[in-house]
């Protein structure tokens, strides 16, 4: 069929789709991290909220290993004209980790480690001492998934306002295939058959919908729109740049995620203060600024010793994490022995040393090759050996954060002094 253009550029949509929003009687907040995409959602917001004298809300959840440069812009939109209540949550919620084979996972704002923040707590915050008193969040519990988090607080807010809800996120189908299919799905359900919607719960016929406004804008649209108008945008962009990172490849948010450690090198040379603290509080950081873009840590072509079979190496992974963490082998091991009994009892079919490329990348066929990549990638929920997450995966990795003072310790010595 070809491409298909719209009679309007994405700008002009963008606005478009807002007015619609704000033309409706939503409750409205937006879901903000400091990055050029949601910073420009949120500025295109303000201007349609002004001219249809409307407010809306802000969520901004502070992940405490931020850089400098992105907190002082969030500070700069805090006071954009139609922003009602900023919420800067400062919560412990549990993080991917995605440098550390030993601690797949670490603890924000977690006060056991006070003295190690890498940088001190906003002062007009929300955080454990007044989440309470402040907003009656009882949904919350220390320790929270990032993920559910996000969640229960949309079911806060729509309790809170007692009318239907719009979440506005500033994702682009450009960026991932994921994100793509989050619009074009047929299977979901929006609002007014408007395919950017996405109706995540109803309840009492009081839905709660996330929208895309700039769901399909290019990088580069990105950029033309702050200068053409002039809107406000982080610096650390602009250091990226210098730094050789092309605008595509620049990230601002959590260093450590899958995606996101490929830049760990750059925290390092832009913010040296920052980048030494990193080394003490979240485990493997070292590690995965030397290694995120080879293949010990499965980012590249996943490889083995010539002399081991991938069960001789999925093994010697094992008993290597089993030395300084023994919860995780157990639960990496347990994953494989119900991967190993649904194929080989349930199905009839044994377990191969290896299969073809093309069949382990739809996850499918049973081999030690797919077993050794779950633990090499960090895969704590073992999704890439087709399990999803489950609560005894959460009680587990709960009660490794709670007793990880210790191996917080043994992390720093062991990795980052490397």
């Amino acid at each position: 069929m070809g491409k298909v253009f719209l009679e309007k550029n994405v700008y002009d949509a963008a606005l478009d789709r807002l007015e619609k929003i704000f033309s409706e009687d939503f409750a409205v907040y937006f879901s903000f991290s400091g990055g050029k995409d949601s910073s420009v959602m949120l500025q295109l917001a303000n201007i349609v909220a002004r001219k249809k004298n409307k407010k809306f809300d802000v969520l901004f959840i502070d992940l405490e290993g931020n850089y400098t440069y992105t907190i002082d812009h969030v500070k700069e939109l805090q006071n954009l004209s139609q922003i009602n209540e900023f919420y800067w949550v400062c919560l412990p919620l549990v993080l991917r980790n995605a440098v550390s084979q030993l601690s797949t996972h670490w603890l924000c704002w977690d006060k056991r480690q006070k003295d190690f923040w890498i940088r001190d707590m906003p002062k007009e915050c929300i955080n454990e001492d007044n989440y309470i008193s402040k907003y009656g969040w009882d949904f919350f519990i220390s320790g929270m998934q990032f993920e559910a988090f996000i969640v229960a607080f949309a079911k806060w807010y729509q309790k809170k306002h007692n009318k239907p809800v719009m979440c506005g996120v500033g994702i682009r189908t450009n960026e991932s295939f994921n994100r793509f299919r989050a619009i074009v799905s047929l299977r979901k359900e929006t609002w007014k058959d408007y395919g950017w919607t996405t109706l995540v719960q109803n309840e009492e016929n009081l839905p709660i919908y996330n929208f895309y406004p700039i769901y399909d804008w290019q990088t580069r649209d990105i950029w033309i729109a702050v200068a053409r108008f002039d809107f406000k945008y982080n610096e650390l962009y602009e250091l990226f740049y210098k730094a050789g990172l092309s605008i595509h490849e620049a990230r601002i948010c959590q260093p450590y995620g899958d995606d996101q450690r490929k830049g760990l090198s750059q925290f390092k040379a832009i913010e040296p203060e920052t980048w030494s603290k990193l080394l003490i509080r979240v485990g493997g950081v070292n590690f995965g600024n030397i290694y995120s873009k080879s293949v010990a840590l499965g980012h590249m072509k996943i490889e083995k010793p010539k002399h081991l079979t991938w069960q001789e190496y999925t093994i010697f992974l094992l008993e290597s994490i089993g030395t300084k963490n023994y919860t995780l082998m157990i639960h990496y091991a347990r994953k494989i022995e119900r991967f190993i009994y649904w194929y080989e009892v349930k199905k009839g079919v044994k377990m191969a040393d290896f299969s073809p490329k093309h069949i382990e990348a739809k996850r499918k066929g049973a081999s030690w090759r797919r077993c050794a990549k779950m633990i090499l990638k960090n895969d704590y929920y073992g999704r890439g050996l087709s399990f999803s997450q489950t609560k005894r995966d959460d009680m587990e990795l709960k009660e490794m954060l709670e007793n990880d003072d210790a191996v917080n310790k043994l992390l720093f010595f062991d990795e980052g002094k490397n």
